[in-house]
């Protein structure tokens, strides 16, 4: 049997009501996740609802990507999303684990790839 333990978050974020700074979706914090790291990350709504989990090799792009695209699965629940967080791992091996695991295991309610519980 395979034990899995979801990381810890190494930054987390969350969504500002009335944002004075320049910002995404009530996001100003993004230059607290770094920009050359690789990891995972998950998206939480305000009752602490996993929406969305995914991986990249660099983290900050990424996750900005989320908010500026349209093509991402979060394109329609943008503004659901309160809290951010993000976890470093840098074994791209690593990040597809926990990814699948995460999607699963907490149900992320956005995800729609490697969905193993439906």
């Amino acid at each position: 049997m395979i034990s899995i333990t979801i990381p810890s978050p190494e930054v987390i974020i969350y969504k500002q009501a009335n944002p004075e700074l320049s910002h995404i979706n009530g996001f100003t914090d993004f230059h607290l996740i770094t920009r050359e790291a690789g990891g995972i990350f998950m998206f939480y709504n305000d009752q602490d609802e996993l929406l969305f989990v995914g991986k990249a090799r660099k983290l900050r792009p990424r996750i900005k990507k989320h908010f500026e695209d349209n093509v991402s699965v979060m394109k329609l629940h943008r503004d659901e999303v309160t809290r951010i967080e993000v976890c470093l791992v840098e074994d791209p091996v690593d990040r597809e684990i926990y990814e699948t695991y995460i999607v699963n295991k907490l149900r992320a309610k956005y995800n729609v790839e490697k969905v193993l519980y439906k």
